[in-house]
């Protein structure tokens, strides 16, 4: 078999695999990280098909609380969507995808996203790694001198040879001029907020690790599993910060 025609096969069984592993699943957080301390649910799907795939994650923040700190209504919201196009499965450049996207955080800024997806893979698909390049617009006000973001997505599957542990994951990284609204409330100026247009890059990771618990108990929807928000500037907070989570994920 040529090498043109293994990596068709490749590519079509990746795409029966996407298809049959299609999947809505909710992930339910509590968030002890600094700033924080609070629930988060993010109900996520992914889905393949003939054309390429489509992804979307919607998470909502549970912390606004009234004057006697019950909670009692979610705080914000955030969103995107994402869908991969790809007519080109039985050529050489089956890897490579066209992306757009879209994401926005309620009340603050949007963006939409243009650009590339390149996908790796071993051999039975049970570690997949995707890497984009996108070209980024801003909102609100917001600015960037470099408006490309670079993103790296992961899924292992079965880590250290324990059936049902899998570690997964992304990291964003893109230009923004970004302004410190941490600082602004902490240390306000005679203009109401510090300008922090210095900082050109924002950093997120968020990596995971989930075990399938239900599989031991007859409930294969169910798993536990830990996350840690790994961030540099961003959402208003200037520097570094690790913010650790555990939670639980459904899958339908």
């Amino acid at each position: 078999m040529s090498n043109k025609k293994i990596l068709a096969a490749l590519i079509a069984a990746a795409a029966s695999i996407s298809i049959a592993a299609a999947q809505t699943n909710l992930q339910t957080f509590y968030d002890f990280g600094k700033h924080r301390g609070h629930f988060t649910t993010t109900l996520e799907g992914f889905y393949g098909d003939s054309w390429g795939n489509t992804f979307f994650f919607i998470d909502y923040d549970y912390n606004l609380k009234n004057t006697d700190g019950v909670n009692q209504a979610p705080s914000g919201s955030y969103m995107e969507i994402a869908r991969c196009l790809n007519f080109w499965q039985d050529s050489a450049l089956a890897p490579l995808s066209l992306q757009v996207e879209y994401n926005g955080l309620v009340g603050v800024n949007q963006n939409f996203l243009f650009g590339v997806d390149y996908f790796l893979h071993n051999s039975d698909f049970s570690n997949t790694f995707n890497f984009k390049l996108l070209y980024k617009t801003f909102s609100n006000g917001s600015t960037s001198s470099l408006p490309f973001q670079f993103t790296f997505v992961w899924g292992m599957q079965d880590i250290f040879g324990v059936k049902g542990l899998r570690f997964s994951g992304f990291a964003d990284v893109w230009g923004e001029d970004v302004f410190n609204f941490n600082e602004c409330f902490l240390l306000p100026t005679a203009d109401g907020y510090k300008d922090r247009a210095d900082r050109k890059v924002v950093f997120i990771s968020e990596p995971q690790i989930w075990y399938n618990i239900g599989e031991k108990i007859g409930v294969p929807n169910l798993h536990v599993g830990a996350e840690v928000e790994l961030s540099l500037n961003f959402a208003g907070y200037d520097g570094f910060y690790a913010r650790p989570c555990l939670g639980t994920k459904w899958v339908f």
